[in-house]
């Protein structure tokens, strides 16, 4: 009885976490994202033609899309703007990630496998099923009680 009535405590005191771990959580996503998104936007045409080399169809403007998404997503992630829309488009350029580069790798990311890809899924499935939290644009745009 003491083991379940400290565990309700514990559950109730740690709600107050709820928000900041989805803020902390959309800082470091958005950040994951930036590298990539501002290597691409550094030699776009370099990009393309590595596409091109995957078998990506029209490479120059998947690259175009997949940088913008990225850029986008970086943005809207850190203000925690429209976050549960941003996420789906990132999710898809991670399964692109993981099934033209990630998978033959395996599953370890000291291999260059589908580790991180995959746990940047898992997390933007999070802020869909979460959304951003307190400390974003959404909640006071959507969820703030008036």
């Amino acid at each position: 009885m003491n083991l379940i009535k400290s565990y309700k405590e514990f559950s109730s005191l740690s709600e107050y976490t709820h928000s900041i771990s989805l803020l902390l959580a959309r800082l470091v996503v958005a950040y994951g994202f930036y590298e990539p998104a501002m290597m691409k936007w550094g030699d776009i045409n370099s990009v393309a033609t590595w596409f091109g080399s995957m078998g990506i169809p029209f490479p120059l403007l998947n690259a175009y899309m997949s940088a913008t998404t990225e850029i986008v997503g970086v943005v809207f992630l850190v203000l925690g703007f429209l976050t549960r829309f941003i996420s789906i488009p990132l999710i898809v350029v991670m399964i692109v990630a993981i099934v033209t580069v990630h998978l033959s790798n395996g599953f370890s990311a000291g291999n260059n496998g589908f580790e991180i890809p995959l746990y940047y899924m898992l997390f933007l499935l999070i802020f869909i099923a979460h959304g951003a939290g307190k400390f974003s644009i959404d909640y006071y745009l959507f969820d703030k009680k008036s």
